[in-house]
């Protein structure tokens, strides 16, 4: 029994497939399925119930889960102890952060931290907010991105971004030399929103509070998509001043402030309380903080 086979009996676990394991080992799947077997061999027991077109743990799998994270963590735990002994950043962090922050917000952090730490690798998952929290919690990220705010007690919470929404138009929209526009100056054209999600429902409430119907023109889960498509001019939206920079100074879009109301989306480092962050770790968290968090604090709106 191996550390590889410990990782990628995980990944099956987390995922349910063997197929998904293997894209994340970056494995094929015969190699990952003879991983399994050869641990299965050498425990003595049937580790997953490959019945039904589903992969799930057996009784002895799910006893055996325990051990197995135990044992990675304590990995984990032990070259963080040893890199931190000889005081040089090293080994690899893993960071879960969603599309638009990815593209938007840490860029600039992961640039400045490879400069300065070259050796340590840095993995990136993207997902959305609720599976960056579940990775936390199941150690699958050392830490993610996410908007706050975060009310689960066993995690850490760091501020380090402060963004607010704005109402983006196409260029030469009637908007889009406006100072400001309101709520209602919105309702009267075809607008794109996120599906689903904390803004969505921010948006949602402000529309009801005024007693405003607006007209939905599409459902989005990407705010990447949703840019293009404002562009294209099938709508306008609301997106984080931060993720359309660029666009702007393109003179693709057109950014206005929202008057008579503020949407706050603002960003934070989260990670478990009692995880033990290697030295490689508290450096990113550094650089992030010293990079982003330039003007966070006070009262943060709750999106």
């Amino acid at each position: 029994m191996d550390f590889d086979q410990l990782e990628a009996f995980l990944e099956v676990a987390r995922h349910g497939s063997f197929s998904r394991a293997a894209e994340k080992r970056f494995r094929t799947q015969p190699a990952i399925s003879s991983q399994i077997r050869t641990l299965e061999e050498e425990v003595g027991a049937r580790l997953f119930d490959r019945s039904g077109g589903r992969v799930a743990l057996t009784a002895a799998g799910k006893a055996f889960l325990r051990y197995a994270e135990d044992t990675v963590y304590s990995r984990k735990s032990i070259i963080s102890a040893l890199a931190d002994i000889e005081r040089v950043p090293s080994g690899e962090i893993v960071v879960g952060a969603n599309e638009a922050t990815c593209l938007h917000i840490l860029p600039e952090v992961f640039a400045h931290f490879k400069k300065v730490h070259p050796g340590v690798g840095v993995q990136i998952s993207r997902l959305e907010r609720a599976k960056i929290l579940e990775s936390i919690i199941d150690n699958s990220v050392d830490f993610g991105v996410v908007s706050v705010p975060v009310d689960d007690k066993r995690l850490t919470v760091i501020n380090i971004h402060r963004d607010e929404l704005v109402i983006i138009v196409p260029k030469g929209h009637p908007l889009a030399w406006a100072k400001d526009a309101t709520f209602a100056d919105v309702v009267r054209y075809p607008l794109l929103l996120p599906k689903i999600g904390r803004t969505r429902e921010a948006i949602q409430s402000l529309f009801d509070e005024r007693h405003l119907k607006p007209k939905i023109s599409m459902e989005l889960d990407s705010s990447e998509l949703l840019k293009r498509f404002v562009a294209a001019r099938i709508g306008i939206g609301f997106i984080a001043k931060s993720n359309v920079v660029e666009d702007v100074k393109a003179g693709v879009l057109a950014a206005i402030p929202l008057a008579g109301a503020s949407i706050r989306r603002d960003l934070a480092l989260v990670f478990r309380k009692d995880k033990s962050l290697s030295r490689a770790a508290r450096a990113f968290i550094e650089i992030a903080v010293k990079l982003k968090a330039d003007g966070v604090g006070g009262t943060v709106a709750n999106l």
